[in-house]
């Protein structure tokens, strides 16, 4: 892998299986949802402040846009700022797959001691690939031992006590606790002073939206109909899915994936070339509708080769029924 690449950021290929249309009659594409269709099925990257909980800060986005639910991609402790994607309405079925995605970070560690440069680089290096991590005391999850991956950790400044780096990670990690068990490892003690997340699955802080732009766009669209800036400040659902292998399907199954039904092998028309068996993938429509959330039961070229037999199980399905017209037909009852 790159330095500084999530595995989510590898580069991927689509690959071609069979040919197929769309119909204009169904369905329509993620840009092009009317306005609170657009919203009820949309995705904000916010820029968490310092200050409240990730789940404050969630329900102060419910009530700016008069949403029912909302539901954040991974809690951010209260004095940790940056990348905190939002799913609105119905995308929150989507929300487990982006609360599992990489993240990345840019953490400030202050160190009890002061250490040469040298050994801290060193010892920092030695904290990549799988490390075993004990949640802290409080914390959200069970206490026990437990395996993170750092993808990379690339120590950016050394001053005096204070080391500034750069840290992607596995979902789960818990810095504070990197940061201490780095301070031990160099035999001095460390504790995390500041923290900020500068990465989510395919969410950027290139892209982030402060909660006054998402109150200023939304009154905009309700006072003078203006829906321009609200578009851009709420996504769609589908680019919060983006760092999921894909699978693009024929109009003409959507509706039995809809139902619960399994993805065989003639629904498919195209897919990524990095998918793995037992890989989380997303099921597309030919517009870029997000229809499910599957676990592949083939790698890609295997799902390339065969013309028959079921692809991948569906686990949660995002599309409503009836939005694609049926595309199987039912025996007749016997008499």
């Amino acid at each position: 892998m790159n330095k500084c690449i999530l595995p989510s950021e590898q580069k991927r290929e689509l690959l071609h299986k069979a040919e197929a249309t769309t119909s204009s009659l169904y369905g329509c594409s993620p840009y092009d949802r009317p306005m609170r269709k657009y919203i009820e099925m949309g995705v904000v990257n916010l820029d968490k402040p310092v200050g409240p909980t990730s789940h404050e800060v969630t329900a102060w986005v419910k009530d700016i846009l008069e949403l029912n639910k909302a539901g954040h991609s991974g809690s951010l402790d209260p004095i940790v700022t940056g990348v905190l994607p939002i799913m609105l309405g119905k995308a929150t079925k989507t929300v487990a797959a982006l609360r599992l995605s990489g993240k990345e970070y840019i953490c400030l560690m202050t160190l009890h001691e002061s250490v040469p440069e040298k050994k801290v680089r060193k010892v920092c290096a030695q904290f990549t690939g799988s490390i075993f991590q004990m949640p802290p005391v409080i914390s959200a999850v069970k206490r026990a031992v437990r395996v993170r991956k750092i993808y990379y950790l690339e120590v950016l400044d050394v001053k005096e006590k204070s080391v500034l780096m750069r840290v992607g990670c596995e979902a789960g990690t818990y810095m504070r606790k990197l940061c201490h068990d780095i301070g031990v490892a160099l035999g001095c003690g460390a504790h995390m002073q500041e923290l900020r997340r500068t990465k989510t699955g395919p969410f950027r802080e290139d892209t982030l939206v402060t909660l006054q732009e998402l109150k200023d766009a939304y009154v905009f669209w309700q006072e003078d109909g203006n829906e321009s800036f609200l578009r851009k400040v709420v996504r769609p659902m589908e680019e919060g899915l983006s760092h999921l292998p894909r699978i693009i399907i024929r109009d003409s199954a959507i509706e039995a994936i809809c139902c619960g039904a399994a993805i065989a092998a003639p629904g498919i028309l195209s897919l990524d070339s990095n998918i793995e068996k037992g890989n989380d993938v997303c099921l597309f429509s030919l517009k870029g509708e997000a229809v499910a959330l599957c676990k592949s039961l083939m790698g890609s070229e295997e799902i390339l080769q065969n013309e028959h037999g079921i692809i991948a199980t569906t686990e949660r399905v995002i599309m409503d029924a009836g939005t694609y017209a049926q595309g199987w037909h039912s025996k007749p009852a016997k008499t």
